[in-house]
Parts: C-alpha cells; sequence; structure tokens
C-alpha cells in the first residue's frame, strides 16, 4: 500500500503591512455590523466584502477603488465613530501598502 505523505504546517508566519490591512478590514466589516442593528448597512457590508474578496487583494487599485466608495456610503449614513475610525485605519494601511509598492517593495 503507497504512503501518503502531508505537508506540514509552518511552524511561523512573516506578519506584514498586509496582515494589518486584512486586519483592519475585518474590523471594520465587525463595527458595520454592531451598526447594523440600528441601520441597514446592507449595502456597505457588500462593498466591503467586495473590497476583501481575492479579486481585489490581487488587484489592490480596485481595492482602492471599492475603498474610497465604501468611504462616501459610511459618509452619506452619518454612521458611529467607531466605524470611522476603522474607515481611517482602513485608509492609512491601504495606502501605506501602495506606496510601498510603488516604491518598489514586494510584500
Amino acid at each position: 500500500m503507497p504512503v501518503m505523505s502531508f505537508h506540514t504546517e509552518p511552524a511561523h508566519y512573516n506578519k506584514t503591512i498586509l496582515t494589518d490591512l486584512q486586519g483592519a478590514w475585518g474590523n471594520l466589516r465587525a463595527a458595520v455590523i454592531e451598526e447594523h442593528n440600528n441601520n441597514d448597512c446592507t449595502k456597505l457590508l457588500f462593498h466591503i466584502d467586495e473590497a476583501m474578496s481575492w479579486e481585489s487583494v490581487r488587484d489592490l487599485s480596485h481595492m482602492k477603488k471599492t475603498f474610497v466608495l465604501i468611504q462616501n456610503i459610511a459618509q452619506q449614513m452619518q454612521l458611529s465613530e467607531d466605524v470611522f475610525e476603522w474607515v481611517e485605519v482602513v485608509r492609512s494601511l491601504l495606502y501605506e501598502v501602495l506606496e510601498e509598492i510603488e516604491g518598489g517593495n514586494i510584500l
């Protein structure tokens, strides 16, 4: 009987700014879900999910366009301070990632 081998899980992962960006998107989504109890945030959640999709992760210019849309929708909805704090964190990290890539850094 042939022996089947399994790949072992890496002992550690390198934390990068992309990890921070992913975490910020997750925290923004969680803040919007909290807000969803008081406001219908369905459209905003749809666009956040789009920004977090593989398609956007592979095309950060697409993520940037989606983020601008998210920011505009959130401002029109006049959501909580917590949501806007996470919008700002995502914006800051996204633009930092784009600058790193533009500067020739491989992330």
